[in-house]
């Protein structure tokens, strides 16, 4: 009965065109997702190769991200063990310059928490970027947020976006390789092991 649920929501979703006349691609949606699922990872909205291939996180950032996780991509496309919902499901265009724009405003009000009804199992949410932090815990910066990680736990780990901008934010941080990187793999690994 879960998984109809979630299957029908999941199909409402995906047929959703709410605000398909201000996406410059048109409407993709893309989440995955099982009620089983362990993880969630919260992002921003997918970019334009997500977008083209209706897969989250398949591109250079999705390699970041899994290499932070000490993930293989089998197990980060495992819907049994990992949800990907980010806040937009549809890539929401660049910026004048440059950058994606932020996720529409329509999509996480509209379809977050009907998700998230639906995903009974998870036991840590990664808040990855400003806009999942800024939705769900409301303003504040993603340094201070990842610095002070464990005042978020158990329920949330917040991260940084893994663009190619944080490469150097990691460099200028060292802290995040060696007091954040190893606690997220101990948390992501207990999530999982439940």
């Amino acid at each position: 009965m879960k998984d109809e649920a979630l299957s029908d929501l999941v199909a409402r979703i995906k047929a959703c065109t709410v605000c398909a006349g201000s996406l410059p691609l048109g409407a993709r949606p893309v989440l995955h997702v099982s009620p089983r699922a362990r993880l969630l990872i919260a992002s921003q909205a997918p970019g334009t190769k997500v977008h083209e291939t209706g897969i989250s996180f398949n591109d250079a950032s999705g390699d970041r991200l899994r290499s932070w996780l000490g993930m293989d991509r089998a197990t980060f496309y495992d819907t049994e063990k990992v949800a990907l919902v980010p806040m937009g499901f549809c890539y929401p265009g660049r910026l004048p310059k440059g950058g994606d724009c932020p996720p529409r405003k329509e999509c996480a009000p509209l379809w977050r928490d009907q998700v998230l009804a639906n995903l009974p199992d998870v036991q840590l949410t990664l808040l990855v970027g400003s806009y999942a932090q800024n939705y769900v815990l409301g303003p504040g910066r993603v340094s201070d947020r990842v610095a002070h990680f464990k005042d978020y736990l158990p329920q949330y780990f917040p991260l940084p976006h893994p663009s190619w901008r944080t490469g150097a934010w990691e460099k200028r941080n060292p802290w995040f390789g060696e007091e954040v990187l190893p606690a997220l793999r101990e948390h992501v690994a207990k999530a999982l092991a439940r």
